[in-house]
């Protein structure tokens, strides 16, 4: 636990353990570090020629800018660097939206194979017949799990497969003649690039309300409904952590209307094995495989977000797609071969070593551990929601999903305390904190996901550390204020950098310094 003996919060301004691996500033750069004539390595002697081969034009005027450091002094630099980092590997990611679980390392063994990992991407499939296999179960199980008719593999992540899921959806229009749909329907509880990717496809986005349970509000909905409308973007579970209780109603209006109905499967770890999107009719949907078959996608990348379409739009799938032979051999589609395809939207055929790790992922847990994993993740987020209950305002007394969003709205009102204050303290206490401010319908949110991965003590380890900052809120806010206490960094202005940002490095200094002691 966090908390000190006596059972209070870690102490305002303190430097404790909580953060073991930084130090009370952060470390020199390499350009500091830096000394005239030190370096890593020497090539002896050589030859006096060795530039004769550079034409003139190409050749310095003077020598580059480097930092002049030793082996010794360059390693210890990154490793340092490497231990400011927060990562799943050292500690608890509540981020909810993001499904950031426990990354089993069988599945790095798995992708890194030589037979995967040196695979040149332009090999003749006569060679790569492994990997096309490999790829073409991934294709099936996908199939099974999402119940639809067929899978493309290509985007690198959900937005993508996002684009390329509505970029079918405007090509089914199209080959129909039906060039009057202009609008893609998108509930206030969606994520946030749902409206992005309609807009970047050509649509216009009209928003429907949630009800007063949370869902999408069916009244609304057939409100807009008509002849403009192309598709309904659905995000079930939604980023409320609820599941759409009247789905198929929601579904068949669509249909009724003449659209297409999308569903964005990036909750779909609270789902496995319970649900599938295809049986309730939905025509499209993109699975961030990243997520829901835990494979790494901190730091940016990379992603794979496959998207599972059914009949209707199976002659529109990017290509190429990879086939099986009468002769049990596997090839890919040749150019032309599917006139209708919308073509490549990823180079190759997507992001072969992610998908090598949600391969091996679906392989150790099969039909009934995938279940599994959804009824642990949706009791960890249960237990949670139980326990903050009271202490949080929970908007939706409903029991939730793989999420929940919990709301710092009664601190504000009692303390002045909000969710940024919150989340800054959370990381005194060691942990990262949850996504905040999303979704964007609920105050002062905390969208929590715990995933099925953390034990009892990790969550009971978390929860107490919420209760102790309400209840610090309380009686010195200005705790919660400045924190954090313990980073390698203090309280940044998060506004301005974001609005400004700053990518020349040059020595701070005065009031630039971050770290002002």
């Amino acid at each position: 636990m966090n908390e000190q003996v006596d059972g209070s919060s870690p102490p305002f301004g303190a430097a404790d353990t909580v953060c073991p691996a930084v130090g009370a500033a952060l470390q020199p750069t390499l350009d500091e570090l830096s000394r005239p004539g030190r370096r890593a390595s020497r090539i002896p002697h050589p030859p006096a020629d060795a530039l004769a081969g550079i034409p003139a034009d190409q050749l310095r005027a003077l020598p580059p800018a480097l930092p002049e450091v030793d082996e010794p002094e360059t390693v210890r630099h990154f490793v340092n660097l490497s231990h400011l980092n927060y990562a799943v590997d050292t500690g608890f990611y509540p981020l909810g939206s993001c499904t950031m679980k426990w990354n089993p390392k069988i599945n790095e063994w798995a992708a890194r194979l030589p037979g995967f990992a040196d695979l040149h991407p332009l090999v003749p499939d006569a060679l790569a017949q492994g990997t096309l296999e490999l790829l073409w179960d991934l294709e099936r199980w996908l199939c099974e799990i999402s119940g639809m008719r067929a899978v493309t593999l290509q985007p690198a992540a959900g937005a993508q497969g996002e684009l390329t899921g509505i970029l079918m959806v405007r090509a089914y229009h199209r080959s129909r003649g039906d060039t009057e749909r202009s609008e893609i329907i998108v509930p206030d509880s969606s994520h946030g690039t749902n409206p992005a990717t309609a807009s970047m496809a050509g649509y216009r986005t009209i928003t429907v309300r949630s009800d007063a349970r949370g869902g999408v509000d069916l009244d609304a909905l057939r409100a807009v409904l008509g002849p403009r409308t192309a598709a309904l973007m659905l995000t079930n579970p939604s980023t409320l952590g609820l599941f759409e209780e009247r789905v198929c109603e929601i579904v068949d209006a669509v249909h009724e209307a003449g659209g297409l109905a999308y569903m964005d499967g990036a909750n779909m770890n609270a789902i496995l094995g319970k649900f599938r999107p295809g049986d309730a009719g939905f025509d499209v949907m993109h699975v961030n495989v990243h997520k829901t078959f835990s494979t790494p996608h901190g730091g940016g990348g990379p992603g794979a977000g496959p998207v599972a379409v059914g009949e209707k739009l199976l002659p529109f799938l990017p290509s190429p797609r990879v086939l099986r032979g009468d002769d049990g051999t596997f090839r890919l589609e040749r150019p032309g071969e599917r006139p209708a395809s919308i073509g490549r939207v990823r180079s190759y055929v997507g992001s072969t070593g992610v998908l090598v790790r949600a391969y091996a992922y679906l392989l150790a847990h099969g039909g009934s551990g995938l279940e599994e994993v959804s009824e642990d993740a949706v009791l960890a987020a249960n237990y949670l929601r139980h326990r903050l209950r009271g202490t949080y305002e929970i908007p939706y007394d409903r029991v939730c999903k793989h999420e929940f969003v919990a709301s710092a709205a009664n601190l504000k009102r009692e303390a002045g305390v909000r969710t940024l204050d919150v989340a800054k303290r959370l990381i005194d206490h060691g942990h990262h904190p949850p996504t905040i401010y999303f979704p964007l319908i609920v105050e002062e949110a905390l969208l929590i996901e715990p995933t099925e991965t953390e034990s009892l003590e990790t969550l009971d380890d978390f929860a107490g550390a919420m209760e102790a900052i309400a209840a610090e809120a309380h009686v010195n806010p200005e705790a919660l204020h400045s924190a954090p206490h313990t980073a390698p960094v203090r309280r940044l202005d998060e506004a301005t950098a974001a609005r400004q940002p700053d990518l020349h490095w040059r020595p701070m200094t005065g009031a630039q310094m971050p770290c002002l002691d």
